[in-house]
């Protein structure tokens, strides 16, 4: 698992029991996750299509930082399911799981549009076939 994204948890972020609020990290793990799939896919449109059962493992507190991690494990014809785990970047106790994350490549209209990625590529691999093509 690859942990891209770190946040640091602000008075701002938490829910009245003083403990990272649940919907705050739902909503950092949904755009990690697009950023991830926009990256993959190749494409500046995907939208959520499924996520998965939510397991809310412990918390985090004020103060603390947390680490999201992001990895593929399906590509479908539109789609890429993606897997997350979220976890405390000093004691690296996790924070929450989710098994599928689901994002599908669409145009203009909303409509799905096929990828033919198959595989996970890194930005760095795709420059070095840009610059052998030279």
């Amino acid at each position: 698992m690859n942990y891209h994204t770190r946040k640091w948890i602000k008075p701002e972020d938490l829910n009245p029991n003083h403990t990272l609020f649940g919907g705050r990290l739902l909503q950092w793990i949904d755009e990690e996750a697009a950023l991830y799939a926009i990256v993959q896919l190749e494409t500046p449109r995907c939208v959520t299509k499924y996520i998965s059962e939510i397991n809310f493992v412990s918390s985090a507190k004020q103060g603390d930082i947390i680490e999201i991690g992001i990895e593929a494990i399906d590509f479908g014809n539109t789609s890429i399911t993606l897997t997350c785990d979220v976890r405390n970047m000093m004691t690296r106790q996790t924070i929450i799981t989710i098994d599928k994350i689901i994002f599908v490549g669409v145009d203009e209209s909303g409509k799905p549009t096929r990828h033919g990625k198959t595989k996970i590529e890194f930005v760095s691999d795709r420059l070095k076939d840009q610059e052998n093509n030279f």
